[in-house]
């Protein structure tokens, strides 16, 4: 039997993976843009690490430590990047505020931002921009020949993978070519996409890289990653300064204040070890899964809501392509407030959110085509 006969009598990947979301009893959820429901293996990790705490406190400190190393070897792995470039942080925010604040900007230096962002990824360099720094902004939909005459120049360049209200999905590898050749660093802010499509920072020249767990990851709010390129470290000063950004930190009696050597130096104290358990775990899960073959589910799933919700009559923002297109697909429809739609939906155990006028849906793999038809079917 031929490979290709084996895989198509395989169930669908989000049959073969429904019992590792228990949230499908309850919901249809399509809401993974906003806070994901925890995977089976994440929610399960986090469970045994509370039951470990609550009977014997940190007498397995060892375990942490592990998942703390497990943690940033599974995101390495997951962007292709070396574990020697994690750092493990509370979320995106201060991912891209550790790069922003931690580069040594002077009056006159110019970076290129984009005006549809996050504020995540917009609030810092506007701060930035008061303090003398010239930002050029411009709409994540230019042409790439006006991107690249804005980063001749540019110290950095900051784009979301995946926009949080489009959904559309940046060309990073073409982006990424354009820094590079114009000695410009690039940050991704990658939490709209990390988990639902693939991430090389190799092959797309990412020099710098955030996301936190509690969207497409499937894991915990407050637990995220922070990538920093090696070479790039030493010219990227920790914003925060504890007792963990140093070599010597398990030595306390010490007041060596050299830094450790990798992006550990970006850790100020403690961890959120919980967060940390469940993180690892789901990251872990998606590789188990394998993020290529999440991609083409994720693509369909938005592809068929944009088809559907057209069909009945409502505008879709944006332009979807093959390309482009994520799993966040935001439309509306004049005479109906997005909010009223989002209630009817919730009211009929659809999951989605209402943002700036528009009604976002954001599924994950393990949602069915039948769901989606569902959905499309509540919609007035």
């Amino acid at each position: 039997m031929t490979n290709a006969l084996v895989e198509e009598q395989r169930p669908p990947l989000w049959e073969r993976y429904a019992d590792q979301f228990p949230v499908r009893r309850n919901l249809i959820y399509l809401n993974h843009a906003a806070v994901a429901p925890l995977a089976g293996p994440a929610a399960e990790a986090m469970r045994n690490l509370a039951d470990d705490c609550a009977r014997f406190g940190s007498l397995h400190y060892d375990q942490w430590m592990n998942a703390y190393e497990g943690l940033r070897v599974a995101a390495a792995r997951l962007i292709n990047a070396d574990r020697s470039e994690i750092a493990l942080v509370k979320n995106t925010s201060e991912g891209i505020a550790t790069v922003a604040l931690g580069l040594d900007w002077k009056p006159g230096d110019r970076m290129v931002g984009f005006r549809e962002e996050f504020p995540a990824n917009f609030y810092p360099w506007k701060r930035l921009e008061a303090k003398g720094v010239t930002v050029t902004w411009l709409s994540v939909t230019d042409p790439l020949d006006q991107i690249e005459a804005a980063c001749r120049g540019a110290r950095l360049l900051a784009i979301s993978f995946v926009q949080f209200l489009t959904g559309y999905r940046a060309p990073l590898e073409t982006i990424g070519e354009i820094c590079r050749r114009n000695n410009c660093i690039f940050l991704v802010d990658a939490i709209q996409g990390l988990g639902a499509f693939p991430i090389d920072i190799r092959s797309c020249h990412i020099d710098a890289l955030a996301a936190d767990g509690h969207k497409w990851l499937l894991g915990p709010e407050g637990c995220g990653i922070l990538y920093v390129r090696q070479a790039l470290q030493d010219r990227i000063e920790p914003v925060e300064f504890g007792w963990t950004n140093v070599a010597g930190y398990a030595d306390y009696a010490s007041r060596d204040m050299t830094l450790r050597k990798d992006a550990g130096r970006y850790e100020c104290g403690t961890l959120n070890t919980i967060g940390c358990f469940g993180l690892r775990a789901a990251i872990e899960f998606l590789l188990e899964v394998g993020v290529g073959e999440i991609a083409p589910a994720v693509q369909n799933l938005g592809d068929r809501i944009a088809a559907g919700v057209s069909a009945l009559g409502y505008e879709v923002l944006g332009e979807r392509t093959p390309a482009s297109g994520s799993g966040i697909v935001s439309f509306r429809k004049p005479g109906l407030e997005a909010p009223l739609i989002v209630r009817r939906l919730r009211e009929a155990g659809i999951s989605c959110a209402p943002r700036a006028g528009w009604v976002r849906t954001s599924p994950h793999f393990y949602i069915s085509p039948a769901d989606i038809d569902r959905m499309l079917g509540e919609l007035p």
